[in-house]
């Protein structure tokens, strides 16, 4: 994974908030070093797990800025800049490479936006105008766009098109992206190791905020290429990779990273704190992560 862009465990950090739904900007700071202590080398900022749909232009923006400048340079940073027009997306992709970025994550149009791979390219090909090297999200179960092997190879023709996060959950379809010989990053929690084992080229991954340290292992085996420690190291993450993939994935990453000591607060509305009749199966699917990320 070394010789591309955005290796290793890219941390799709969550976006703290307060007990009013604000953005806890000292909380963030806490956060970022709490992460880069254990070793995180890559984060993504205003990420599906961060609530990007959840916040307004002008907070992602400042999440951005106000995220760049707690970095300094410390990590890689990915910026989510996706919006149903694409001249929003030039101009938040333009505002992350001003605040220092080094790469955005983009959706293709979505919420009745166009299918067709022409019209789908035309919209990347003007997200290039931003500046910055774009990570394609594929996420159809969501948009209702899929990234084809097809389509991964138009799209990475296009200049400043580097390689797409596949999180659409299916191994087989991110093993067809992979085999085209195309940089693919793993978007989908239970998959890390197989998508690793198949070839993924890096990770941008959610709930890596639950137990970083434990997670970052799992890369470090892999780039060393020992599949038994990668599935040593992957058992006790297997749980609770798989528990929050079931749903209520944003809630249950918040919850549980209070748990193991990386709270975030409480997700924003819409959506509200995990029921506390589903706290004791996030507990027991936690197992002794707590005590790990605490050592």
């Amino acid at each position: 994974m070394s010789d591309f862009p955005f290796p290793g465990l890219n941390l799709a950090i969550t976006t703290p908030f307060d007990a009013s739904g604000h953005i806890d900007w000292t909380r963030l700071r806490g956060l970022v070093e709490r992460y880069l202590a254990a070793g995180i080398k890559g984060f993504v900022l205003s990420s599906g797990t961060g609530m990007h749909v959840y916040l307004s232009k002008e907070e992602s923006k400042e999440l951005a800025q106000r995220g760049s400048r707690i970095i300094n340079g410390r990590a890689k940073i990915i910026v989510q800049t996706s919006a149903l027009l694409v001249e929003e997306v030039i101009e938040r992709t333009k505002h992350a490479a001003d605040c220092g970025a080094d790469g955005v994550m983009v959706l293709p149009p979505f919420f009745e936006g166009p299918t067709d791979h022409d019209d789908i390219v035309a919209f990347y090909s003007e997200v290039a105008k931003g500046g910055l090297p774009i990570i394609g999200y594929n996420v159809p179960q969501a948009v209702g766009v899929e990234i084809t092997p097809s389509l991964i190879q138009r799209l990475c023709e296009i200049p400043n098109f580097h390689t797409v996060k596949d999180s659409s959950g299916d191994l087989a379809k991110q093993a067809s992206l992979i085999r085209t010989g195309l940089p693919v990053i793993n978007g989908a929690d239970p998959l890390v190791p197989y998508a690793l084992f198949a070839g993924a080229r890096g990770l941008i991954w959610g709930g890596a905020n639950i137990a970083p340290k434990s997670c970052l292992g799992i890369v470090e085996a892999a780039e060393a290429q020992n599949w038994q420690l990668v599935r040593e190291r992957w058992k006790p993450l297997e749980p609770i990779m798989s528990l929050i993939w079931q749903g209520d994935y944003v809630q249950s990453v918040y919850a549980a990273a209070k748990i193991t000591g990386y709270d975030a607060g409480k997700p924003r509305r819409p959506l509200r704190a995990l029921p506390a009749k589903n706290m004791l199966a996030l507990r027991m699917a936690l197992g002794d992560l707590a005590t790990r990320e605490a050592a």
